[in-house]
């Protein structure tokens, strides 16, 4: 083989390399960026924990930070629908006069995607009167659509309505 015969070899070796790493780039580059992988159903019931921790802390706005600007909810212990961040706070400056503490009493997830997910179930609440010291427990369903925004996981939707029976 002559130093002629090997270069164009090699030019064409070159260039057959760099078109088919060029495909490879052009089929990663449709495939789109990676995504999130989904949480787990644990991770995603394990956000009460941190909201209810919120609830004790007795301020309201840690607790209306756990919810999106444009959240919605309707709250266990009034008749008014909150949809904005001022809202929020008014209802749980009053919610959290009772010094309530929630528990799951059954929970039932459901992971939509890596950005999604709604928890759905019967919580209680032991709540204090704030003149009397008298303790009443309140079981309720309850609601959550949780989005992933930023890197965080907020509350878009909160209902939470008493029992109907019992």
């Amino acid at each position: 083989m002559t130093r002629r015969t090997m270069s164009r070899r090699a030019a064409v070796v070159t260039v057959t390399t760099v078109l088919a790493l060029g495909s490879l780039g052009t089929v990663a580059a449709t495939a789109g960026p990676q995504h999130d992988t989904k949480p787990s159903k644990k991770q995603i019931a394990a956000l009460f924990d941190g909201w209810n921790a919120a609830l004790q802390t007795g301020d309201p706005e840690k607790v209306a930070d756990r919810y999106a600007s444009d959240a919605v909810l309707l709250p266990t212990v009034s008749n008014k629908i909150r949809t904005d961040h001022a809202e929020i706070v008014d209802y749980f400056e009053h919610f959290l006069a009772n010094k309530p503490v929630g528990k799951k009493v059954e929970t039932i997830v459901n992971v939509l995607d890596s950005n999604s997910a709604i928890d759905t179930g019967i919580y209680e609440f032991t709540l204090t009167d704030p003149d009397t010291g008298k303790k009443r427990v309140v079981e309720a369903r309850y609601t959550y659509e949780y989005e992933k925004r930023g890197g965080k996981w907020l509350i878009v939707n909160h209902h939470s309505s008493v029992m109907p029976e019992g």
